[in-house]
């Protein structure tokens, strides 16, 4: 398969060749969830995959606890179902350790983790706490500890949800933890290796083994992929019945959401990623900011900043004139979602948004 036959057999399981009539907690469930480090950006996301989303029905479902924001694929925040939450942790529980214990390990030296992790969950379940608090309270029982580095293996040992208000739309609050099982309420049995990259392909195929490792953080998957049902294409992976839609379809303009997995979940991202965004990319690692990227064609062409009521089109070469009327008609529909109060300016420019 060539680049652009991936190009859109991905972007039309990640609904993004048109907008979907899935609900908010179907999509994120399809999606195996949404990158969500910053509080609410990730709702752009949704927007860009829903047809007609509103931000309220997403802030409910946080607020029910059908959806939650804790760390999962790479040791990262993201949105999952309750379920989903439940049934992925676990297996994806190993990079967090790996992670903790490389970076942590020894400031906790001498600290039995059985006793940490029951004193933890105890402290979390009692009611919800930043990592400073927690950190603090930890440091009463093991005071030769660094407080920081208690917490973060609470982390590691704990599966922690991030509570609500943080995350709500048009809410702020404190970075507060709870453990998953208090927060959900219920069981829910852990999800298989296989399972797992079957959820991957059906978002994000086809794929190579590397391509399904980067996404979750996990190793040694190419063993789990050989006993599997899978469709082939050279050293790609794809589920039998997966749709491969023309190379040819035409694909809208998309402002996307930093953060978004559709650039973080392969090995090699020149399904999307052209090497103008390569050439441009060191600003923003300098700048230490995750770019909002636009896709124009199905494949990265600038990149968009907002300021109150103001949005910026950066193009790195100039669009062709019927992309930049197109991604002028998108950014105005996106400010009506984003800053629905203010007033409304649409700026363009040549250029990436960091030089």
């Amino acid at each position: 398969m060539d680049i652009r036959a991936l190009n859109r057999a991905t972007l039309e399981r990640q609904h993004l060749v048109r907008r979907s009539t899935l609900s908010a907690l179907e999509m994120v469930e399809h999606l195996a969830g949404l990158q969500a480090q910053t509080p609410h950006t990730w709702y752009t996301g949704l927007w860009n995959r829903i047809e007609g989303f509103r931000a309220e029905e997403a802030a409910h479902l946080l607020e029910q606890r059908q959806v939650v924001r804790i760390a999962l694929q790479r040791s990262t925040i993201h949105l999952v179902t309750a379920d989903d939450c439940l049934a992925m942790r676990p297996l994806l529980e190993p990079p967090t350790g790996r992670m903790t214990r490389s970076t942590f390990g020894k400031r906790v030296a001498g600290v039995d983790l059985t006793e940490l992790e029951a004193v933890g969950r105890a402290l979390v379940e009692e009611r919800p706490m930043t990592f400073a608090e927690l950190g603090r309270a930890l440091a009463e029982h093991w005071p030769s500890a660094d407080p920081h580095a208690l917490g973060q293996h609470v982390r590691w040992l704990v599966p922690l949800v991030q509570v609500p208000p943080r995350g709500v739309w048009g809410k702020s609050g404190p970075i507060a933890h709870t453990s998953a099982e208090s927060w959900i309420g219920r069981e829910v049995e852990p999800m298989t290796p296989a399972e797992l990259i079957r959820r991957y392909l059906a978002a994000f195929g086809p794929a190579t083994v590397k391509d399904v490792q980067t996404w979750s953080g996990l190793t040694r998957l190419r063993e789990v992929v050989a006993t599997m049902d899978l469709k082939r294409h050279g050293d790609l992976y794809d589920l039998p019945d997966a749709p491969l839609p023309d190379p040819e379809t035409p694909v809208p303009v998309r402002l996307m959401y930093d953060f978004d997995n559709l650039f973080l979940s392969h090995a090699d991202r020149t399904r999307f990623i052209t090497p103008k965004a390569l050439e441009v990319s060191g600003a923003f690692v300098k700048a230490n900011v995750m770019w909002r990227l636009i896709l124009v064609d199905g494949f990265t062409a600038g990149d968009w900043t907002l300021d109150k009521g103001t949005l910026t089109i950066h193009q790195w070469e100039p669009f062709a004139d019927d992309d930049l009327e197109a991604a002028i008609v998108e950014a105005r529909k996106l400010l009506a979602f984003l800053a629905p109060g203010d007033e409304h300016e649409i700026v363009t420019t040549l250029g990436p948004s960091k030089a």
